[in-house]
């Protein structure tokens, strides 16, 4: 077996960047450090990122300065990462393993074409609340993240040493036993949630208590249910079901990060969500009315503010 995990780079300093930064920093704040470019980078190193009231100097690097790391977690938006693959072209060594905790289901695809699948391990993230605003970021519920090989019968070696640094951080995970199902639950869970929430305004209590918010939800993640059946992918009705389960603790008070973008007139993944599920419905032969309308109403919400990436 590798040594154990020593050097952590984190490309994407946003809700979850910052969250995981912290908790890796009070562990060892020699272990990690953010790679960010342009102005982002120089207000990284000046201003820090501020986590449950909490400010973090995490050691920031230009792409020019990365050097490898053992493990380097992508935490960008969907629209960002062919930029980001090019900018953490230097923190990928020969040892180096990225984990992306992206939304969507086709990041560790586009990595892995740049880097090789042999250096990706698929992730996400389920349950965490985190809100940001500027460079401040507070969660109550951690969550957990949910990472692996595709298939996970047994632990490989890189998932073993990934666990271990978790474990020695404090940072809740699960090895599922097939990754590939847990992506499209999450991404049917993305679909559902991010996007009614942001055309509805409702945070989590809301998307609790609203029969109408509840509705579009539920009618959205059928769509996505029904392609990944003809897509040979193992999600159904149950898996609504589970995804209830997982918003019952959520802070009522908290907000999907679509939400959060609409409201700070940033660009949403809508793309990724809403226009993905309608092309995707196109060739799998599934129509996909309800997306078509939550695509077409958040664009028009994002013309409106004015939405830059």
């Amino acid at each position: 077996m590798k040594p154990s995990i020593e050097k952590v780079a984190i490309i994407g300093a946003g809700a979850l960047g910052a969250a995981y930064g912290s908790i890796l920093y009070d562990m060892d704040p020699r272990c990690v450090s953010f790679i960010a470019a342009g102005p982002r980078c120089e207000n990284l190193k000046r201003d820090g990122v501020v986590v449950n009231g909490k400010r973090y100097g995490i050691t920031v690097e230009s792409p020019g300065e990365a050097s490898p790391a053992d493990l380097l977690i992508v935490a960008v938006k969907h629209h960002h990462l062919d930029q980001a693959i090019g900018e953490m072209k230097r923190a990928v060594g020969p040892e180096t393993t990225i984990l992306s905790v992206m939304n969507g289901i086709d990041s560790e695809e586009r990595i892995g074409a740049v880097y090789g699948m042999d250096k990706v391990v698929y992730g996400l993230t389920l349950g965490i609340d985190a809100v940001r605003e500027g460079n401040s970021v507070n969660y109550k519920n951690q969550g957990r993240i949910l990472f692996g090989e595709a298939k996970n019968p047994a632990m490989t070696d890189r998932v073993r040493r990934i666990k271990d640094l978790f474990d020695r951080a404090g940072i809740a995970c699960v090895i599922p036993p097939d990754m590939i199902r847990s992506l499209w639950f999450k991404y049917m869970v993305n679909v559902g949630a991010n996007q009614v929430s942001a055309v509805l305004r409702a945070n989590y209590g809301t998307l609790k208590s609203s029969h109408e918010a509840r509705e579009l939800m539920d009618s959205a993640m059928r769509e996505v249910i029904a392609i990944a059946r003809a897509m040979k992918v193992d999600l159904g009705e149950k898996d609504i079901e589970e995804w209830y389960k997982v918003l019952e603790p959520l802070n009522p008070e908290g907000k999907t990060s679509m939400f959060q973008d609409v409201e700070a007139g940033r660009k949403t993944e809508v793309e990724m969500f809403a226009g993905n599920v309608i092309e995707l419905g196109r060739r799998c032969g599934v129509a996909t009315p309800v997306n078509r309308r939550l695509f077409d109403e958040l664009k028009r919400i994002e013309a409106a503010s004015g939405a830059k990436a």
